[in-house]
């Protein structure tokens, strides 16, 4: 499916905290949607809960922009409801994924030169 935004991934200001974690979760293999849903909840201890609008709206989207695609392969239908898409991450949504890593990197740096480093409790 072709995308309409040809922008270079490094153009786009910030992702979203959910764009990020969703390339995050498919960095690591394909996953159906509530798979990705239950995965980010895991990793971010609850703080970040997805509802169904969300999850899919920013599914959809990134569909649209060509940083995930629908995976062709199914496991057996015999281990799995029919009814579930699988997503995988394209090359662009590393792209994506990395500009966005090193852009928190650089923030972080910047907010540790501002205001030092983090005390630990």
């Amino acid at each position: 499916m072709p995308h309409s935004d040809q922008r270079s991934p490094k153009e786009f200001t910030a992702l979203s905290p959910v764009f990020f974690h969703i390339l995050l979760s498919l960095a690591a293999g394909e996953r159906h949607g509530y798979a990705i849903k239950r995965e980010i909840a895991a990793r971010t201890e609850g703080k970040l809960k997805l509802g169904p609008g969300v999850l899919y709206g920013s599914i959809h989207k990134m569909l649209e922009l060509g940083w995930i695609e629908e995976a062709e392969g199914r496991p057996d239908p015999h281990l799995d409801d029919e009814r579930r898409r699988y997503y995988r991450i394209t090359r662009r949504g590393r792209q994506a994924a990395r500009a966005e890593a090193e852009r928190l990197r650089e923030l972080v740096r910047l907010a540790a030169a501002t205001f030092g480093a983090p005390e630990h409790a």
